[in-house]
């Protein structure tokens, strides 16, 4: 039975715009603009599937004056390819995304403080490893989760998911706000990809994108300068159609930018069940009070469940979290730069290394402040940094071991890219560049990924590691060696020595100590004995050590 369904476009500045669709043979169905700035329309229509456009006069500045231009609904849930129009599905007589049933709403999730966040391209993570041309799918990830569980992974951030132009893309670009990538399956796929992670206890953060738009993206067509400034704010830094979360339309009492971004924020945590945001380019947005409304209206949405939202904001402001600051977390690029700079051999600052290892000393307040990374997508695997720098091999290894064990000891959340964990050496490219899942096969890489897995169990197991507390117990700059401490109240501590020098360090003795007794190595997995002040190990070159108290 035929059903009345409307189809409504906010359009406050438009003259004239229809709905096309296969239910009127592509005609023009008439819509009618009421005093809210909608145009509504109603099409009687039984159950099924209908693509469909609309048609409006463009107030956009690169038409003419009131120009008719095809704009596909920027509410559209689904694009089908090739035709680009919008896909709009019945089921008894309502509008719906999908039929997907969620199977593990009710299990457990992670707080914050205890993420271990993987980031992951949909396209490249996974699937077709036969074909190094096939584009891996959501189901494909499915696939890999119990290698993420067994690296302890309990957060996957996921690179842009929302539909871009073509097949190929690390979706920065994203033109169909409410819908997701087709080239990675269906909103069931993704569905069932999110469910399979909260099923094994793992959350699912999302690149939110809400900085910019690719340029055809169906508000820039409708009214270019209604919902985008003019022009770039930052021609350096510009990607597309900057949103204007500055504009407010005194007459409808709206801030229309902030009123599309606010609704698709909540399409995507209620439809998908997401646990976190990524928000790109925030130093570009530039605008805290919509930061703090947006922040709001995410855990707002989440309710009761743990919602974390973290900020690209580059280079990194503590200003953006902790009390007054709109974000949880935010990414903390300077810990990049240093950690590298500092395996690659180019310096030794013991200030630097002491202000990124422990966060507070450049303003932030805590754990959830900042996520640490060794490198990202942005940047190159790092063992591709080394290869530059003529260091292969077993000492290329031995140098990100010593990167991951400050990585997972660290004041902050650690995030590794996909492949750091065993050695993925392929260069930063935004064409295909697929995991080489056969690296696990050579014994370097399975033990660096080892190394990797057991430095992620301490974290699980050592709640120390979850906390602010860190004190920095011995420094020396003519050796290269900076040793500190993490403490919990609960009597679990970590002791980390880090050796950033060349030299074989034998018979080394660290002063100041905290506690007489046994404790173990955690990564060559021995016991040693300190004394009442000290205890004397033998480091390699470019080492850590990772004490934990027995």
């Amino acid at each position: 039975m035929a059903t009345p369904i409307e189809f409504n476009l906010f359009a406050p500045n438009n003259k004239g715009a229809a709905l096309v669709g296969e239910f009127s043979d592509w005609k023009d169905v008439p819509m009618e603009k009421g005093e809210d700035g909608y145009f509504r329309t109603t099409v009687k229509l039984e159950d099924g599937s209908y693509q469909y456009k609309f048609r409006v006069q463009s107030k956009s500045w690169f038409f003419e004056p009131d120009q008719w231009v095809e704009v596909v609904d920027p509410y559209a849930t689904d694009i089908d390819n090739p035709s680009q129009n919008a896909v709009l599905r019945i089921k008894d007589g309502e509008r719906i995304v999908d039929t997907y049933v969620w199977q593990h709403d009710d299990k457990p999730l992670p707080e914050d403080r205890e993420l271990v966040i993987y980031e992951l391209h949909v396209g490249d993570f996974s699937g077709g490893e036969a074909d190094s041309d096939a584009r891996g799918q959501y189901q494909h990830v499915v696939e890999k989760l119990d290698y993420l569980c067994d690296l302890g992974i309990n957060a996957i951030e996921l690179m842009p998911v929302k539909e871009y132009p073509g097949d190929r893309s690390w979706g920065y670009n994203p033109r169909h706000f409410f819908a997701t990538e087709s080239s990675y399956g269906t909103t069931e796929g993704l569905k069932n990809l999110i469910d399979e992670c909260h099923g094994r206890g793992i959350r699912v953060i999302i690149d939110g994108i809400y900085n910019h738009s690719e340029a055809g993206a169906p508000l820039t067509q409708i009214d270019h300068d209604y919902w985008y400034h003019h022009s770039p704010r930052d021609p350096d830094n510009n990607w597309g159609p900057e949103f204007n979360y500055e504009f407010y339309d005194e007459k409808l009492q709206t801030y229309p930018a902030r009123r599309f971004t606010g609704d698709n924020l909540r399409h995507w945590i209620q439809e998908f069940h997401i646990d976190g945001i990524r928000f790109d380019a925030a130093r570009q947005i530039a605008n805290y009070d919509f930061m703090h409304w947006i922040v709001q209206e995410a855990k707002t949405t989440a309710g009761m469940k743990p919602f974390y939202t973290v900020a690209e904001h580059i280079p990194e402001t503590p200003s953006i979290t902790g009390v007054d600051g709109p974000m949880d977390g935010c990414w903390h690029d300077s810990f990049y730069h240093c950690i590298l700079e500092h395996i690659k051999g180019d310096t030794f600052d013991l200030e630097r290394l002491k202000s990124v290892i422990d966060c507070k000393r450049q303003g932030f307040m805590g754990t959830v402040n900042v996520v640490n990374y060794l490198t990202n997508h942005d940047h190159n695997h790092v063992m591709v940094d080394l290869g530059d720098r003529q260091i292969f091999d077993e000492e290329a290894f031995r140098r990100i071991k010593l990167g991951a064990a400050i990585l997972m000891t660290a004041v902050g959340i650690p995030l590794i890219w996909m492949g750091d964990e065993f050695g993925e050496y392929k260069a930063k490219t935004p064409d295909s560049a697929k995991i080489d899942w056969m690296l696990l096969g050579n014994d370097s890489n399975r033990r660096l990924f080892e190394y990797y897995r057991g430095l992620v169990n301490l974290r699980e197991h050592n709640h120390a590691l979850y906390t602010e507390n860190i004190d920095f117990i011995h420094e020396n700059p003519e050796a290269k060696v900076l040793a500190y401490s993490r403490w919990n109240g609960e009597g679990s501590r970590v002791v980390v020595v880090a050796n950033f020098s060349e030299n074989f360090l034998a018979g080394y003795q660290v002063p100041n100590f905290p506690q007489a007794g046994t404790w173990h190595e955690w990564t060559g997995n021995y016991y040693v004995e300190a004394g009442d002040d000290s205890i004397m190990l033998d480091i390699g070159p470019y080492e850590a050590k990772v004490l934990v108290w027995q």
